[in-house]
Protein backbone atom coordinates (compact mmCIF):
# COMPACT_ATOMS: atom_id res chain seq x y z
CA UNK A 1 0.00 0.00 0.00
CA UNK A 2 2.88 2.38 0.71
CA UNK A 3 4.19 1.68 -2.78
CA UNK A 4 0.78 2.52 -4.20
CA UNK A 5 0.56 5.80 -2.29
CA UNK A 6 4.07 6.76 -3.32
CA UNK A 7 3.27 6.04 -6.98
CA UNK A 8 0.17 8.21 -6.83
CA UNK A 9 2.21 11.00 -5.23
CA UNK A 10 4.82 10.82 -7.99
CA UNK A 11 2.15 10.76 -10.68
CA UNK A 12 0.34 13.67 -9.07
CA UNK A 13 3.55 15.71 -9.15
CA UNK A 14 3.96 14.95 -12.86
CA UNK A 15 0.33 15.70 -13.66
CA UNK A 16 0.38 18.95 -11.68
CA UNK A 17 3.35 20.05 -13.73
CA UNK A 18 1.71 18.80 -16.90
CA UNK A 19 -1.26 21.12 -16.59
CA UNK A 20 0.95 24.09 -15.80
CA UNK A 21 1.90 26.34 -18.66
CA UNK A 22 5.43 25.74 -19.98
CA UNK A 23 7.40 28.81 -18.87
CA UNK A 24 8.55 29.19 -22.45
CA UNK A 25 11.48 30.62 -24.32
CA UNK A 26 11.90 33.68 -26.51
CA UNK A 27 14.95 34.94 -28.35
CA UNK A 28 16.52 38.31 -29.09
CA UNK A 29 19.34 38.74 -31.59
CA UNK A 30 20.96 42.19 -31.67
CA UNK A 31 23.26 43.14 -34.55
CA UNK A 32 25.72 45.94 -33.82
CA UNK A 33 26.19 48.06 -36.94
CA UNK A 34 27.71 51.48 -37.68
CA UNK A 35 24.28 53.08 -37.96
CA UNK A 36 22.94 51.59 -34.73
CA UNK A 37 21.57 48.39 -33.22
CA UNK A 38 19.15 46.15 -35.09
CA UNK A 39 17.21 43.70 -32.92
CA UNK A 40 15.12 40.71 -33.99
CA UNK A 41 12.97 39.39 -31.14
CA UNK A 42 10.89 36.22 -31.54
CA UNK A 43 7.98 35.14 -29.34
CA UNK A 44 5.77 32.08 -29.31
CA UNK A 45 2.17 33.28 -29.92
CA UNK A 46 1.00 31.66 -26.67
CA UNK A 47 3.48 33.71 -24.64
CA UNK A 48 2.72 36.85 -26.60
CA UNK A 49 -1.02 36.52 -25.92
CA UNK A 50 -0.25 37.01 -22.21
CA UNK A 51 1.42 40.34 -22.98
CA UNK A 52 -1.12 41.52 -25.55
CA UNK A 53 -4.62 40.19 -24.77
CA UNK A 54 -5.97 42.58 -27.44
CA UNK A 55 -3.97 40.86 -30.16
CA UNK A 56 -1.83 42.31 -32.93
CA UNK A 57 -3.27 45.82 -32.48
CA UNK A 58 -1.24 46.13 -29.27
CA UNK A 59 2.11 45.15 -30.86
CA UNK A 60 3.29 48.75 -31.60
CA UNK A 61 2.76 49.75 -27.96
CA UNK A 62 4.52 46.61 -26.71
CA UNK A 63 7.58 46.88 -28.97
CA UNK A 64 9.47 49.59 -27.00
CA UNK A 65 9.13 47.51 -23.82
CA UNK A 66 10.38 44.20 -25.21
CA UNK A 67 14.12 44.87 -25.05
CA UNK A 68 15.55 47.77 -23.06
CA UNK A 69 18.98 49.04 -24.10
CA UNK A 70 21.25 51.59 -22.44
CA UNK A 71 24.58 53.01 -23.60
CA UNK A 72 26.80 54.36 -20.83
CA UNK A 73 23.68 54.67 -18.65
CA UNK A 74 21.61 56.51 -21.27
CA UNK A 75 18.41 54.80 -22.42
CA UNK A 76 18.32 54.25 -26.19
CA UNK A 77 14.99 54.89 -27.89
CA UNK A 78 13.41 51.87 -29.61
CA UNK A 79 11.91 52.20 -33.09
CA UNK A 80 9.67 49.41 -34.35
CA UNK A 81 10.52 48.58 -37.98
CA UNK A 82 7.95 45.83 -38.47
CA UNK A 83 6.19 42.75 -37.13
CA UNK A 84 5.96 39.49 -39.10
CA UNK A 85 5.26 35.80 -38.46
CA UNK A 86 7.16 32.71 -39.55
CA UNK A 87 5.93 29.30 -40.74
CA UNK A 88 5.29 28.23 -37.13
CA UNK A 89 3.25 31.37 -36.39
CA UNK A 90 5.97 32.74 -34.11
CA UNK A 91 5.78 36.54 -33.95
CA UNK A 92 8.93 38.41 -35.04
CA UNK A 93 9.59 41.99 -33.92
CA UNK A 94 12.23 44.04 -35.75
CA UNK A 95 13.39 46.95 -33.59
CA UNK A 96 16.16 49.52 -34.15
CA UNK A 97 18.14 51.55 -31.59
CA UNK A 98 20.38 54.55 -32.30
CA UNK A 99 23.79 54.35 -30.60
CA UNK A 100 26.78 56.71 -30.60
CA UNK A 101 30.22 55.15 -31.00
CA UNK A 102 31.66 52.51 -28.71
CA UNK A 103 31.19 52.06 -24.99
CA UNK A 104 29.23 49.99 -22.52
CA UNK A 105 25.91 48.58 -23.72
CA UNK A 106 23.43 47.23 -21.19
CA UNK A 107 20.51 44.99 -22.13
CA UNK A 108 17.43 43.87 -20.19
CA UNK A 109 14.04 42.41 -21.02
CA UNK A 110 11.16 44.73 -20.25
CA UNK A 111 8.53 41.98 -20.33
CA UNK A 112 10.05 38.82 -18.80
CA UNK A 113 8.60 39.60 -15.36
CA UNK A 114 5.10 39.69 -16.85
CA UNK A 115 5.47 36.22 -18.39
CA UNK A 116 5.04 32.88 -16.55
CA UNK A 117 7.65 32.32 -13.88
CA UNK A 118 10.68 30.63 -15.42
CA UNK A 119 10.35 32.20 -18.88
CA UNK A 120 13.76 32.71 -20.46
CA UNK A 121 14.93 34.94 -23.29
CA UNK A 122 18.10 33.95 -25.11
CA UNK A 123 19.95 37.18 -25.95
CA UNK A 124 22.70 37.18 -28.58
CA UNK A 125 24.82 40.22 -29.48
CA UNK A 126 26.63 39.93 -32.82
CA UNK A 127 28.44 42.06 -35.38
CA UNK A 128 27.39 42.54 -39.00
CA UNK A 129 29.38 39.46 -40.09
CA UNK A 130 27.40 37.29 -37.69
CA UNK A 131 30.29 36.90 -35.25
CA UNK A 132 29.01 36.59 -31.68
CA UNK A 133 30.10 39.36 -29.31
CA UNK A 134 28.26 38.00 -26.30
CA UNK A 135 25.20 36.01 -25.27
CA UNK A 136 23.15 35.51 -22.14
CA UNK A 137 20.00 33.79 -20.93
CA UNK A 138 17.73 36.50 -19.48
CA UNK A 139 15.10 35.65 -16.86
CA UNK A 140 13.17 37.38 -14.11
CA UNK A 141 15.94 36.40 -11.70
CA UNK A 142 18.81 37.40 -14.00
CA UNK A 143 17.51 40.19 -16.17
CA UNK A 144 20.60 42.02 -17.33
CA UNK A 145 23.61 41.68 -19.61
CA UNK A 146 26.38 44.09 -20.61
CA UNK A 147 29.03 44.22 -23.34
CA UNK A 148 31.73 46.78 -24.03
CA UNK A 149 32.02 47.34 -27.76
CA UNK A 150 35.65 48.42 -27.60
CA UNK A 151 36.54 45.05 -26.11
CA UNK A 152 34.15 42.96 -28.19
CA UNK A 153 35.36 39.49 -28.98
CA UNK A 154 33.91 36.12 -29.86
CA UNK A 155 33.51 33.99 -26.73
CA UNK A 156 35.54 30.84 -26.35
CA UNK A 157 33.93 27.77 -27.85
CA UNK A 158 33.96 26.13 -24.42
CA UNK A 159 31.85 29.01 -23.06
CA UNK A 160 29.36 28.64 -25.90
CA UNK A 161 29.19 24.89 -25.28
CA UNK A 162 28.40 25.36 -21.59
CA UNK A 163 25.68 27.94 -22.35
CA UNK A 164 23.81 25.59 -24.68
CA UNK A 165 24.45 22.59 -22.43
CA UNK A 166 22.71 24.39 -19.57
CA UNK A 167 19.95 25.51 -21.92
CA UNK A 168 19.30 21.87 -22.90
CA UNK A 169 19.14 20.82 -19.25
CA UNK A 170 16.71 23.62 -18.40
CA UNK A 171 14.58 22.83 -21.43
CA UNK A 172 14.04 19.17 -20.58
CA UNK A 173 13.46 19.89 -16.88
CA UNK A 174 10.70 22.37 -17.77
CA UNK A 175 9.43 20.28 -20.70
CA UNK A 176 6.59 18.71 -18.75
CA UNK A 177 5.18 16.82 -21.72
CA UNK A 178 8.54 15.18 -22.51
CA UNK A 179 9.02 14.25 -18.85
CA UNK A 180 5.55 12.75 -18.65
CA UNK A 181 6.22 10.66 -21.76
CA UNK A 182 9.50 9.47 -20.24
CA UNK A 183 7.77 8.60 -16.97
CA UNK A 184 5.15 6.60 -18.88
CA UNK A 185 7.93 4.56 -20.47
CA UNK A 186 9.93 3.98 -17.32
CA UNK A 187 7.08 3.03 -14.99
CA UNK A 188 6.72 -0.38 -16.68
CA UNK A 189 10.43 -1.00 -17.38
CA UNK A 190 11.48 -4.40 -16.06
CA UNK A 191 15.18 -3.85 -15.37
CA UNK A 192 18.22 -1.75 -16.21
CA UNK A 193 18.61 -3.40 -19.63
CA UNK A 194 15.04 -2.64 -20.75
CA UNK A 195 15.26 0.93 -19.43
CA UNK A 196 18.60 1.48 -21.19
CA UNK A 197 17.14 0.19 -24.48
CA UNK A 198 14.16 2.57 -24.25
CA UNK A 199 16.29 5.58 -23.36
CA UNK A 200 18.79 4.77 -26.12
CA UNK A 201 16.05 4.47 -28.76
CA UNK A 202 14.44 7.71 -27.62
CA UNK A 203 17.81 9.50 -27.60
CA UNK A 204 18.86 8.27 -31.05
CA UNK A 205 15.51 9.24 -32.57
CA UNK A 206 15.15 12.72 -31.14
CA UNK A 207 18.83 13.50 -31.81
CA UNK A 208 18.23 12.75 -35.49
CA UNK A 209 15.17 14.96 -35.94
CA UNK A 210 16.65 17.63 -33.66
CA UNK A 211 19.54 18.04 -36.11
CA UNK A 212 17.38 17.83 -39.24
CA UNK A 213 14.84 20.32 -37.93
CA UNK A 214 17.45 22.76 -36.59
CA UNK A 215 18.90 23.07 -40.11
CA UNK A 216 15.39 23.27 -41.63
CA UNK A 217 15.78 19.99 -43.52
CA UNK A 218 12.55 18.93 -41.81
CA UNK A 219 10.15 21.67 -40.82
CA UNK A 220 6.61 21.05 -39.58
CA UNK A 221 4.30 23.57 -37.96
CA UNK A 222 4.77 23.58 -34.20
CA UNK A 223 1.01 23.24 -33.69
CA UNK A 224 1.03 19.78 -35.27
CA UNK A 225 4.32 18.72 -33.69
CA UNK A 226 3.10 19.64 -30.20
CA UNK A 227 -0.22 17.87 -30.85
CA UNK A 228 1.63 14.74 -31.98
CA UNK A 229 3.74 14.83 -28.80
CA UNK A 230 0.55 14.97 -26.73
CA UNK A 231 -0.86 12.04 -28.74
CA UNK A 232 2.27 10.00 -27.96
CA UNK A 233 1.64 10.55 -24.25
CA UNK A 234 -1.95 9.35 -24.61
CA UNK A 235 -0.78 6.24 -26.46
CA UNK A 236 1.85 5.33 -23.86
CA UNK A 237 -0.65 5.72 -21.03
CA UNK A 238 -3.26 3.57 -22.79
CA UNK A 239 -0.71 0.94 -23.81
CA UNK A 240 0.38 0.64 -20.18
CA UNK A 241 -3.28 0.08 -19.25
CA UNK A 242 -4.23 -2.47 -21.88
CA UNK A 243 -1.01 -4.36 -22.56
CA UNK A 244 0.36 -4.36 -19.03
CA UNK A 245 3.62 -6.30 -18.92
CA UNK A 246 3.54 -7.47 -22.56
CA UNK A 247 5.57 -4.65 -24.06
CA UNK A 248 8.30 -6.49 -25.95
CA UNK A 249 8.19 -4.16 -28.96
CA UNK A 250 7.95 -0.89 -27.09
CA UNK A 251 11.52 0.03 -28.11
CA UNK A 252 10.35 0.42 -31.73
CA UNK A 253 7.43 2.67 -30.80
CA UNK A 254 9.74 4.62 -28.51
CA UNK A 255 12.03 5.29 -31.48
CA UNK A 256 9.13 6.43 -33.67
CA UNK A 257 7.74 8.72 -30.98
CA UNK A 258 11.26 9.98 -30.30
CA UNK A 259 11.38 11.33 -33.85
CA UNK A 260 8.37 13.49 -33.04
CA UNK A 261 9.77 14.70 -29.72
CA UNK A 262 13.00 15.71 -31.47
CA UNK A 263 11.02 18.11 -33.64
CA UNK A 264 9.69 19.68 -30.46
CA UNK A 265 13.19 20.06 -28.97
CA UNK A 266 14.39 21.71 -32.19
CA UNK A 267 11.93 24.59 -31.87
CA UNK A 268 14.26 26.16 -29.29
CA UNK A 269 17.28 26.21 -31.60
CA UNK A 270 15.23 27.34 -34.60
CA UNK A 271 13.89 30.31 -32.65
CA UNK A 272 17.50 31.27 -31.92
CA UNK A 273 18.42 31.04 -35.63
CA UNK A 274 21.28 28.72 -34.70
CA UNK A 275 21.44 27.31 -38.25
CA UNK A 276 22.57 30.69 -39.58
CA UNK A 277 25.97 30.02 -38.02
CA UNK A 278 26.72 27.35 -40.64
CA UNK A 279 29.30 24.83 -39.49
CA UNK A 280 29.59 26.74 -36.18
CA UNK A 281 26.02 25.62 -35.40
CA UNK A 282 27.38 22.14 -34.65
CA UNK A 283 28.66 23.30 -31.25
CA UNK A 284 25.34 24.64 -29.89
CA UNK A 285 23.50 21.68 -31.47
CA UNK A 286 25.72 19.08 -29.78
CA UNK A 287 25.75 21.02 -26.51
CA UNK A 288 21.98 21.47 -26.39
CA UNK A 289 21.35 17.81 -27.19
CA UNK A 290 23.88 16.76 -24.54
CA UNK A 291 22.04 18.93 -22.03
CA UNK A 292 18.74 17.27 -22.91
CA UNK A 293 20.34 13.84 -22.40
CA UNK A 294 21.85 14.81 -19.05
CA UNK A 295 18.46 16.08 -17.90
CA UNK A 296 16.74 12.86 -18.99
CA UNK A 297 19.36 10.66 -17.37
CA UNK A 298 19.18 12.57 -14.10
CA UNK A 299 15.42 11.96 -13.98
CA UNK A 300 15.88 8.28 -14.86
CA UNK A 301 18.56 7.79 -12.18
CA UNK A 302 16.22 9.22 -9.54
CA UNK A 303 13.03 7.45 -10.61
CA UNK A 304 14.13 3.99 -11.77
CA UNK A 305 15.49 2.63 -8.44
CA UNK A 306 12.17 3.54 -6.81
CA UNK A 307 10.17 1.88 -9.59
CA UNK A 308 12.22 -1.32 -9.43
CA UNK A 309 11.84 -1.45 -5.65
CA UNK A 310 8.08 -1.05 -5.92
CA UNK A 311 7.85 -3.81 -8.56
CA UNK A 312 8.39 -6.30 -5.73
CA UNK A 313 4.91 -5.49 -4.39
CA UNK A 314 1.86 -6.99 -6.06
CA UNK A 315 -0.12 -3.79 -5.61
CA UNK A 316 2.31 -1.94 -7.88
CA UNK A 317 1.17 -3.61 -11.13
CA UNK A 318 -2.34 -4.27 -9.90
CA UNK A 319 -3.17 -0.74 -8.70
CA UNK A 320 -0.35 1.80 -8.99
CA UNK A 321 0.60 1.29 -12.66
CA UNK A 322 -3.02 1.45 -13.94
CA UNK A 323 -3.74 4.54 -11.81
CA UNK A 324 -0.61 6.37 -12.97
CA UNK A 325 -1.14 5.33 -16.59
CA UNK A 326 -4.70 6.61 -16.55
CA UNK A 327 -3.53 9.98 -15.24
CA UNK A 328 -0.83 10.08 -17.94
CA UNK A 329 -3.37 9.37 -20.69
CA UNK A 330 -5.76 12.01 -19.34
CA UNK A 331 -3.03 14.64 -19.22
CA UNK A 332 -1.96 13.79 -22.77
CA UNK A 333 -5.58 13.95 -23.94
CA UNK A 334 -6.04 17.38 -22.37
CA UNK A 335 -2.90 18.63 -24.09
CA UNK A 336 -3.91 17.10 -27.42
CA UNK A 337 -7.27 18.88 -27.63
CA UNK A 338 -5.79 22.10 -26.28
CA UNK A 339 -3.10 22.13 -28.97
CA UNK A 340 -5.05 20.80 -31.95
CA UNK A 341 -7.76 23.41 -31.39
CA UNK A 342 -5.29 26.23 -30.93
CA UNK A 343 -5.80 28.93 -33.54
Amino acid sequence: MRAFLFSIAVAFAFITSAFAHDPGLSSATVTVAKDGLHAVVIFNPRDLSILTPDGANAYPALAPQILQVQQEGKVLAARLQGVTTDANQNVIFKIDYAKSGAGLLQFASGVVERLPFGHRQFLTIQDTSGQTIGSHLLSARDNGFSVTLAAAFAPAQSSRFVEFLLLGIRHILTGYDHLLFLFGLLIVSRNARSAALLITCFTAAHSLTLALSTFNLVNLQSRFVESAIAASIVYVGLENLYRGRNLDYRWLLTFLFGLVHGLGFASVLREMNVAQGGIKAVIPLVAFNSGVELGQLSIAVLVLPLIWKMRKHDTFFRIAVPACSLLIALAGGYWFFQRILQA
